[in-house]
């Protein structure tokens, strides 16, 4: 889904960008926000050209790429005289929008909120439409529990930030850069350690084989033709060897 986002994408702001006048734009806005593989916008929002529309009888188009970005379906139902009339694919492109939002925001959602949200009046329907247009689609994944009526959501694409989620945004991150910062000191003081007992087993084993090669050696100088049994004195030294 990015890779085929990434391409749509690239080609639709080339256009905008190029776009002569304000009716070519809002023509290729309306293209985009029915494009089945477009679901980020901010590209679009971040074109200088954007500005024309401003105060002018297109300016509606700019209002409702700002939907598309940041919107759901009941925003636009809200507010519908404040948009272009929306045309059937850009209609299944902001009810896709707004099951991405409740899947961004909640890991389970209940059919009848989904329904109320969606303009739908049955189970089907809603199971229909998160299969077909949402899982298939790539932006959720999720299991559906018929018998719990809900949606558990399991991953959700995510959708444009707005710029007063910034500053929440860097703060989550800057969080993180911390949390992993101090793992990163434990997981090095942590080496460091393994490595100082590596050491130490080291000087150890070295010193037991020597002890075993001294007990070798005594056992060979005790071990003599003419005994074939040990003194009382040998074997004490011999003990004592073991014991150190």
């Amino acid at each position: 889904m990015e890779k085929k986002q990434s391409e749509v994408m690239e080609q639709l702001v080339k256009q905008a960008s190029a776009s002569p006048n304000a009716n070519a734009l809002t023509s290729i806005l309306v293209q985009a926000t029915s494009h089945p593989n477009v679901f980020s916008f901010s590209q679009f929002l971040a074109l200088p050209n954007l500005l024309q529309l401003e105060a002018t009888e297109n300016s509606t188009y700019l209002d409702m790429l700002r939907l598309f970005a940041h919107g759901t379906w009941s925003d636009y139902k809200s507010n519908a005289d404040c948009f272009p009339q929306l045309i059937p694919d850009q209609i299944l492109k902001l009810k896709q929008l707004t099951v991405l939002t409740l899947a961004e925001t909640y890991k389970v959602l209940p059919y009848n909120q989904l329904m109320q949200e969606l303009d739908m009046t049955n189970v089907r329907e809603l199971e229909d439409f998160l299969i077909s247009e949402c899982m298939y689609s790539g932006i959720v994944r999720g299991k559906l529990d018929h018998l719990r009526q809900c949606f558990q959501v399991q991953f959700a694409a995510c959708r444009d930030l707005r710029h007063a989620q910034l500053g929440s945004m860097i703060q989550t991150l800057s969080n993180w850069l911390s949390t992993s910062e101090n793992l990163l000191v434990s997981i090095q003081e942590k080496i460091k350690w393994a490595d100082a007992m590596s050491e130490i087993e080291k000087k150890h084993r070295k010193d037991v084989e020597e002890k075993v090669q001294e007990v070798k050696s005594l056992i060979k100088k005790l071990h003599i033709v003419n005994r074939p049994t040990l003194t009382l004195g040998a074997m004490r030294i011999f003990a004592l060897n073991l014991l150190v």
